[in-house]
């Protein structure tokens, strides 16, 4: 099944395509869902208990705005035709909104919300063997950082332009798979099954290597069908854009770690 509409242009290398109103819709509709869950939860909850905290919401909101700009409308569109533009959507999506919706802490509002018997039963899902397994930092990692590898490196990036179920899978699992790399790193939410400080140090700083190196090997050996100008633009703008988004779970992390052994 072929994902575009039309083909704007070809320049010999690379085929400029317009992205369907389907997929984009699809996209975005679990981020639209989300978002109103969590409004409605944040009401529920703050009618039974004391208020939730007014920044917890504001994170929700703009970590569901980066993520649905990210999948729909105009830049999800110039995705298609501009490689650089397909960057700022990746760390959007996988970086920028998983972090912004961790820290609005929607475990903690679901057991607040939740009655007690439901409550106790999703506790049982935290806390079950599936979730030990995706949330422990190197199998995150791996998700997040091989899954970039793996879509970059091969010729994943330029088949999932061509077929719509491939476009889906990528997308969600770079959001997903960010987010499970977000919450493994730094615990806003009730983890059962946590690391130390240190393991989640030294897992994270693998990863940051991991992601820098992607992005350098983007810069010198651009992903097929995409013009070397473009290739080194992303690949910059995954560098750096990358780095302002670690270092805010840097601190995080550090600020957790600090709280945790003083005193």
């Amino acid at each position: 099944m072929n994902i575009n509409n039309h083909i704007h242009h070809t320049d010999g290398t690379h085929i400029y395509h317009v992205v369907g109103i389907i997929p984009q819709l699809l996209l975005a509709l679990p981020f639209v869902a989300a978002l109103v869950m969590y409004i409605l939860a944040v009401v529920v909850s703050s009618r039974r208990h004391k208020p939730w905290p007014i920044y917890r919401t504001v994170c929700w909101v703009f970590g569901v705005l980066f993520a649905t700009n990210a999948v729909a409308g105009p830049l999800a569109n110039r995705a298609h035709a501009d490689f650089t533009a397909h960057m700022f959507g990746h760390l959007f999506l996988g970086m920028l909104a998983p972090l912004l919706m961790a820290l609005a802490a929607p475990m903690t509002l679901m057991l607040r919300t939740l009655s007690v018997p439901l409550a106790r039963r999703f506790s049982k899902v935290l806390r079950s063997g599936p979730s030990r397994i995706l949330t422990n930092p190197v199998i995150a990692s791996f998700l997040n950082i091989g899954g970039l590898w793996l879509l970059y490196t091969t010729n994943l990036y330029s088949l999932m332009h061509e077929h719509i179920l491939l476009y889906l899978i990528v997308h969600f699992h770079v959001f997903l798979a960010g987010y499970l790399f977000t919450v493994s790193m730094i615990y806003i939410d009730p983890i059962p099954h946590r690391t130390s400080f240190l393991y989640r140090a030294i897992v994270f700083v693998a990863a940051l290597a991991g992601h820098g190196v992607l992005s350098k090997y983007i810069y010198a050996h651009p992903p097929v069908g995409v013009p070397e100008d473009q290739a080194k633009l992303g690949g910059m703008l995954m560098y750096y854009g990358g780095d302002i988004i670690d270092i805010v779970m840097i601190f995080i992390l550090c600020l957790h770690w600090f709280r945790a052994t003083r005193p």
